[in-house]
Formats: structure tokens, sequence, C-alpha cells
């Protein structure tokens, strides 16, 4: 037997103990969860709480007057307004109804989702210290503004493991908008593993052709051959893996056996032949449509029955510094009816009690116009100080609106929900203590809340 470096000895141990305390600690959930997945809608850019789902009646009567100092407390501004010299009250042009037995507050903009009101669990009072895009979508995605960190779908996959051997357990999807404009970038580190394991990380599914890249095998190459090409790799990368307990090899092995696996079970996941229009007619015409974020909800719903663990949907488009009442309307048409759709058809399957369903962005925008200002046409700054999203099922209480933001929907005056409570949250939904989801790198214990974040248990049904 050939004698092990030191430094091997100590990778071999140290993986094992840690394998094993992995294992003691998640082979289970802590305690009995509400929801065994999580469907996130994300709107990425920031959409207005102040034109969709928080109602502020007060602002019409102080059209174009200053924010009062009260209010505005010398908050930080972006660079994008520094150079204003006044900001004018910008109340919405958009009209807002009571729907449902629970009375809750929607946008004309939003007439589907104000069918499913009774569904709704809507916060109105998030917030976070992020005030541009890139670090508030890596904080809401990872925990943390600077990036790094394991996202949140790979921490659910670490600390859950998946449900279903021939797909991944955390996917993405990628929608852009009808408008053409998708505004912001977004890093595929949103969806990666950072410091755990890369096994974690999330897999993108495109529409297209070929949905996984180089997951075809090429010309000349049956599944007989790719067979044999495996099992010939796992053979001299476990002959590595004995030698440098490196977990990255064992990461390699599992990831090319689960690519074996999704060359049948993807086109069959796609494949929307057999989805009876019935149910495409309630997505919506652009449920036909590859990328639309209709058909990706519809591909959202299969992953779900497929018992995919977390699946994360990104909408792009929703930045409107100016013109927002140009753009705004085309980015709520192409999400409104998809949104509520999928609620329903979850309700209808049985499938909403234990799926988390969650619809927001990374921040709102602020109640005082960037630019110029006209009563019907203005544009809104990035706000972190008070933003709204809406969740349903999954454990959480139907026909809430929770928390509230003052008259100007710019600061929070009750309940409130910081980041890491909406992160813990979910993560209590789902069974799991965060404060015990934690991964050791460079000598210190972290987890997806940080050193902070609380359950918000006033939610929970």
């Amino acid at each position: 037997m050939n004698k092990l470096s030191r430094r091997s000895l100590l990778a071999r141990t140290g993986y094992g103990l840690g394998a094993a305390a992995m294992h003691s600690l998640f082979g289970g959930t802590h305690f009995a969860p509400k929801a065994k997945r999580v469907i996130f809608l994300f709107q990425a850019g920031g959409p207005s709480h102040l034109d969709l789902l928080d109602y502020k009646p007060e602002m019409k009567d102080r059209f174009n007057q200053d924010i009062p100092p009260s209010v505005f407390g010398g908050q930080r501004i972006t660079g994008m307004v520094a150079s204003q010299d006044r900001l004018p009250v910008a109340p919405s042009m958009y009209a807002f109804k009571q729907h449902g037995q629970s009375g809750q507050w929607f946008s004309s903009l939003l007439p589907h989702t104000a069918k499913i009101a009774d569904e709704l669990c809507v916060l109105r009072a998030c917030h976070t210290e992020a005030i541009n895009h890139d670090p508030a979508i890596t904080f809401l995605q990872t925990g943390s503004q600077l990036p790094g960190r394991p996202s949140m779908g790979a921490w659910i996959d670490y600390g859950l493991g998946s449900e279903n051997a021939n797909l991944p357990a955390f996917v993405v999807l990628n929608s852009l908008p009808s408008n053409g404009q998708p505004d912001q970038g977004l890093l595929a580190r949103l969806w990666g593993a950072g410091f755990l394991p890369s096994r974690y990380q999330g897999v993108q599914f495109r529409s297209g052709k070929d949905p996984v890249l180089h997951l075809s095998n090429p010309p000349g190459v049956d599944a007989k051959v790719r067979r044999e090409q495996l099992d010939g790799i796992a053979s001299l990368n476990q002959h590595l893996h004995e030698k440098v307990a490196d977990p990255e090899i064992d990461t390699r092995i599992a990831q090319y056996e689960m690519a074996f696996r999704m060359q049948s079970s993807v086109p069959e996941l796609v494949d929307m032949s057999k989805e009876p229009e019935s149910v495409l007619s309630l997505y919506g015409d652009e449920a036909k449509k590859p990328g639309t974020f209709a058909a990706n909800c519809v591909l959202a719903r299969r992953l779900a029955e497929r018992n995919v663990r977390f699946i994360q949907l990104y909408h792009r488009g929703w930045d409107h510094h100016g013109g927002l009442t140009d753009k705004l309307p085309s980015l709520a048409k192409d999400v409104d009816q998809p949104s509520a759709a999928l609620i329903q058809d979850l309700k209808q399957r049985g499938m909403l009690d234990d799926t988390l369903v969650i619809w927001g962005g990374e921040f709102g925008r602020t109640p005082y116009a960037q630019g110029p200002l006209k009563p019907d046409n203005y544009g809104r700054d990035h706000h972190g100080r008070v933003f709204s999203m809406w969740m349903a099922g999954g454990g959480v209480k139907r026909g809430l609106a929770y928390g509230a933001s003052d008259d100007y929907g710019f600061n929070v005056i009750e309940g409130g929900m910081h980041v890491h409570d909406l992160q813990a949250t979910i993560l209590h939904l789902l069974g799991i203590d965060h404060t015990r989801l934690t991964y050791k790198f460079q000598g210190r214990q972290f987890r997806l809340t940080d050193v902070h974040g609380s359950v918000v248990r006033d939610i929970l049904a």
C-alpha cells in the first residue's frame, strides 16, 4: 500500500468527517416541512411596488411636491438622481382596487393576479441595504452583497438533496421581456455553488433545440458507446480520488452520471405537445413560444411535478428610470396571467399546498421621480428601503397583506421583512432551521442568512 502524503491524509480525513457530519445533519429536515419545493419568479431590475402592489392614495394630492425631510431622513440616493435639484413626489397613474374576500389592493396592471387575491400573501414591507442592481440581486440570491457565496438554490440542494435522480435539484430558467429590452444582465454566479461543492450549482435550461448545453451526444456516438465512455472516465476518476480524496472528483463523477440520465429525462420534460390546450390557454398565448415567461411558467410546473427542489425563473426588464409608464404595462402583461395561472394550475393538481411560489425583485422604486415628471409619464430610481413581494402556497397564509409602508411608500412602518428574514422564512417552510444549515469555509461556519435573520411567523399558516 502506498504511503499517503500529509496533505492527502488530511484531505481524506477532513472530507470523511465532513461527509459524516453532513449526513447526520441533513439526512432529513430539522422539523416537519410545509413545502417540498420552491418556484421563485424573480423580476430582475426592481419592479415598482407603488405602481403594482402598494396602494398610496395620499400621494395623489402631493403631485410634484418635494419629499418631506421627515420622510426622507437623509437616506442614501444613487448617483443617477444625486444631481437633481429636487425629488418631486410621483403618484402612480394606475388605478387600484380591492379584490377577493380578503380585500387586497392590486393595480389595474395586474388583473389576473387580482383574481387570485385570496391565495396570496402580499409582503408590503420588504427591505434591503443594497441600492444598486448587482449587489441587491446578489444579496437576495446569496445572502451577501459580495460575490462568492452559494446561491439560495445551492444551499437548499446541499441541505435537502434531490427527490428525482434523473433531473437536477436546482434548475434555472431565463425569460426575455416581450418588448426586447432586458436591461440588466444576469451572471451565472447568481445560481452558482460558491464555496460549496460544485454539484450544488443550478443548471440553466435554455429554450430551443438543446435546452441544456453539451447534453446531446455528438454524431456517431450512441447511448451504448456513451455508457462505455462514462464507465471508463469514472474508473479513472475513482482511481485518482483514492489517491487525493478531492471531493470535486466525486462531484465530477456524479455530474457525468446525471448528464447521462438527463439525456432521456430532459427531452420528455420540455416536450409540451401533450399539454392540453386548456392548460396552455390558462397561461396565455405566449405559453406556446419557448423562452417566454409564460412558457417558462408551464415548464416550472412540469419541473415541480417531477419533484425538482428549487426552480428559479428570471424575468428581466424592470429597471424603469425613465418612461416607466411606457414600459411597465408590457412587463406586467408578460407576467400577470402566467403567474396567476401557475398558482391556479398547481392548486387544481393538488400541488399548491406543498409548493412555495415567490414573486418579486431585488428592490422597489422611489416615490419621487427621476428626470422629468408628468402625471402620466415619469421614471423612478432604485429603492431598497421598502418594496413588495408576494408568496403563495407552501405553508404561508392565504389572503394576507403583511407589513406596511408610510404614506409615500418610502419607509417601513410595520411588519418589516429584511432579506435575511425572507431567506430564513423560506428555509423554515422547507423544514430547515436557517441557523443550522452551515458550511465551514476558510475557518468560519457560513450560512445563507449570514449572522442575521428571523423567521417571520406571522405569515405562516
